[in-house]
């Protein structure tokens, strides 16, 4: 069998597989010239490896900071750097909120809608109760949407009622009532009154009644 013969060491051979803007010429030249070529060099044999001069550096672009995308993928590749939607973060989506408010009230979505089903039955029973100011806020369009079904008096309606209310008797006494009370009102059916804050944890307390 043939064995491969190994060709000189040479300079050229050297400089043909090294890339660009690579210059070993510092720390270890044998070891990079055996990683480069192959070739099996001994310790002893000197090598030396010139600078590359100044025609062969390697220009770097300079960094311009991030660029502006066209944050909504339109196809007519207008860009958007007057607006400012956004830079390059990787996120394909920019949006916005739009007063998407949700009044969590320190509870998960479970508790937090107990809550209100108890506090929206209790104001609809005694016509006037006391609460925080955060309740008093969150239950109010609960209120008016149970009177506003009321107002209708149909049997989908009533069944409505009666999933978000605790008490029977209090939904029929509820589509009893107020198609004469509120009859000529569109609407605003409570009103919040605020009051001196809650001794212990100073928390802002209102009461929430019936117009």
């Amino acid at each position: 069998m043939a064995m491969a013969t190994s060709s000189a060491f040479s300079m050229a051979a050297l400089n043909s597989v090294l890339p660009s803007g690579f210059a070993p010429q510092t720390r270890h030249p044998v070891a990079c010239a055996r990683l480069a070529t192959g070739v099996s060099v001994k310790r002893s044999a000197a090598v030396v490896v010139k600078p590359i001069s100044a025609s062969k550096a390697v220009v770097f672009q300079a960094f311009d900071g991030l660029r502006n995308e066209n944050a909504l993928q339109l196809r007519t590749g207008a860009t958007f750097g007057v607006m400012g939607l956004g830079i390059s973060n990787g996120a394909k989506w920019f949006a916005m909120r739009h007063g998407r408010k949700i009044h969590r009230l320190g509870r998960p979505a479970d508790q937090r809608r107990a809550l209100l089903r108890g506090l929206t039955t209790e104001i609809l029973r005694h016509g006037r109760i006391k609460t925080t100011r955060a309740r008093a806020t969150a239950m109010r369009k609960y209120v008016d949407h149970m009177i506003t079904l009321a107002k209708g008096g149909s049997l989908h309606q009533r069944r409505q009622a009666l999933g978000f209310l605790y008490d029977k008797q209090l939904v029929h006494s509820l589509f009893a009532e107020v198609p004469e009370r509120y009859g000529e009102r569109n609407g605003g059916y409570t009103r919040i009154i605020r009051t001196m804050p809650r001794k212990g944890d100073n928390a802002p307390m209102a009461f929430i009644e019936l117009v």
